[in-house]
């Protein structure tokens, strides 16, 4: 059986990754603090076991949920998908802004990283959901920028550290996605102009299919 972690699958990009793995004779564990969100992605669905999981990215405790749902079960893929973004001048930014940030955007991914590997096996693989941000910079965006370059560094790093374990790391950098990030963010953005999260969720499922000694690890 081919075990999935998904974080932030309450909606967005989470979501539309759950639906397109879903497969039949799989499990996938769907993370979010949203329950009845995560819920209606379970409903989504049919062809294969979910179990919810229910924690808060921003402490430690939140990521040993997960470790405590998955257990011993094989995992095949991890995604790691949450995140969040504070957008406002630095000089207006609050050490609660700067650490609430690194902790869900590369402490969260880190620590799910490290205490599901044992889990997974050769052919595994590792996702994760980065953004143009690893690459560039944005007023007024410093403390994403920053979180997403620091996680760009590590999944680069254990990248080569698994390589020769066979445990593929995949980088995804999205530009800007149709998401519920920007009801949070400052300005007037014109989403219909955006890319779907369903366009994410294909370049995943494309790569995840690719046959193991494939080198396209880092999708733009």
């Amino acid at each position: 059986m081919k075990g999935f972690v998904i974080t932030g699958a309450s909606r967005g990009i989470g979501r539309a990754i759950a639906i397109k793995l879903a497969c039949e004779g799989c499990k996938i564990f769907l993370h979010g603090k949203d329950k009845k969100m995560l819920q209606e992605t379970s409903e989504k669905i049919s062809d294969c076991g979910t179990e919810l999981i229910l924690s808060d990215l921003s402490n430690p405790e939140g990521v040993n949920t997960i470790l405590k749902a998955v257990g011993e079960t094989k995992i095949s893929v991890l995604v790691n998908n949450a995140g969040l973004a504070v957008v406002k001048p630095f000089e207006e930014l609050t050490l609660d802004d700067w650490n609430l940030t690194f902790n869900v955007n590369v402490t969260a991914p880190f620590l799910l990283c490290k205490g599901l590997v044992k889990n997974m096996s050769e052919g595994s693989s590792i996702v994760n959901i980065l953004s143009i941000a690893s690459k560039n910079v944005f007023t007024e965006w410093s403390s994403y920028c920053m979180s997403k370059y620091a996680f760009d560094g590590f999944a680069k790093t254990i990248r080569e550290e698994l390589r020769e374990r066979k445990i593929r790391v995949i980088n995804i950098y999205p530009g800007p996605t149709d998401t519920d990030i920007w009801e949070n963010v400052p300005g007037n953005w014109d989403r219909s102009s955006m890319m779907s999260p369903e366009v994410i969720a294909d370049a995943v499922k494309i790569e995840l299919e690719q046959p193991p000694n494939t080198e396209s690890e880092d999708i733009t």
